[in-house]
């Protein structure tokens, strides 16, 4: 059991970091290709932060244990939420007041609702899967628009007021690479394929560490695969998150960590089990569709004060979304 824990442990460490080898390596070969850092940041950025949960979910279809997929988008889900925003709503609050999310929480709402309505059916098979990518790619040529959008705004400001733009949507392309994670213009070429190959290596190593050992574990303490992926796995594949919230709380940026939890509950519902679903059916268990997935979308709908109506999420606020998440593993691991 000892043992499990720490094979799961070193899987997870290796998954993290060969997925942020992934990002930087991809990142910058995707620049040094004249890729425009825009396209970048809206596609290569997003789908390489998810990979560790991708490389996973895909494992664990592989491996024979779907529930483990399931378990672990639907847990992340929940996690990114009362975790992830709580947590350091507790320690630093979060000025959710001048935030401009509404827009992308509908769209995760959206995400939310076709997930709920394809998960009825019991399982999610390569059909269903091929609808949750057609509302990917939906979103992300939404996105795409809106961001050029935003950017030609801010260039005809800058020409109209003859004054350099200080915002992200409408630097220039030099400006917009250096906010990108893990961008390096100057960064060799060895140095790019070794981040490249570091990533490609590591992910599935550790996703085949992690996903053994989780089962493993599963099996000693009776519990099944599915509440391992809702508690273990969604906790440790939420740690990358809560890192950038907590930091984004402590430097008063509340949109970076509101729009990092929602754009990642967007890809884990529509990318995630859209692509892992090609390679084999996930069965929705009765526990995951007549309660987990509710509490995931109860949570949900808990940010509506926030976005919709600019509530500040203080500390209190934190507190309480803490100690649900806190109740929430207790029944799940309670009721195993």
């Amino acid at each position: 059991m000892s043992v499990d824990l720490i094979l799961a442990i070193l899987g997870l460490v290796i998954l993290l970091m060969a997925g942020d080898a992934l990002v930087r390596g991809a990142v910058n070969t995707s620049l040094r290709l004249g890729v425009p850092a825009l396209i970048v940041s809206l596609t290569i950025v997003a789908f390489g932060t998810s990979a560790p949960e991708l490389l996973i979910s895909i494992s664990a279809i592989l491996d024979g244990v779907p529930g483990l997929a399931m378990g672990n988008v639907v847990g992340s889900n929940t996690a990114n939420i009362l975790l992830v925003l709580g947590l350091p709503a507790l320690l630093a609050g979060l000025d959710t007041g001048t935030c401009e999310t509404r827009r992308n929480y509908m769209f995760m709402l959206a995400a939310s609702l076709l997930f709920i309505g394809l998960a009825m059916g019991g399982v999610i098979a390569w059909p269903q899967g091929l609808v949750l990518l057609g509302g990917l790619g939906m979103m992300l040529v939404s996105a795409f628009h809106e961001a050029r959008t935003h950017r030609r705004r801010g260039r005809a400001a800058e020409a109209a007021e003859a004054a350099e733009a200080e915002q992200a949507d409408g630097v220039p392309e030099e400006d917009l690479i250096e906010e990108l994670e893990g961008a390096d213009p100057d960064m060799p070429w060895w140095k790019i394929l070794l981040f490249l190959v570091l990533g490609l290596v590591g992910l599935p190593l550790g996703a085949n560490l992690l996903v053994e050992a989780s089962t493993s574990i599963a099996r000693h303490m009776g519990i099944s695969e599915t509440v391992i992926g809702l508690t273990l796995v969604a906790l440790g594949t939420s740690l990358p998150e809560l890192a950038t919230t907590v930091m984004a709380a402590y430097r008063r940026q509340a949109e970076v960590a509101l729009g990092n939890v929602i754009g990642s509950n967007m890809f884990n519902l529509l990318a995630i089990i859209g692509i892992s679903s090609l390679f084999g059916p996930i069965p929705v268990e009765p526990g995951i569709l007549y309660f987990d997935i509710w509490v995931m979308f109860a949570a949900s709908l808990m940010l509506a004060p926030f976005v919709l109506f600019r509530w500040h999420m203080g500390r209190l606020w934190g507190a309480a979304f803490c100690l649900l998440y806190a109740g929430y593993i207790f029944m799940l691991l309670g009721g195993g």
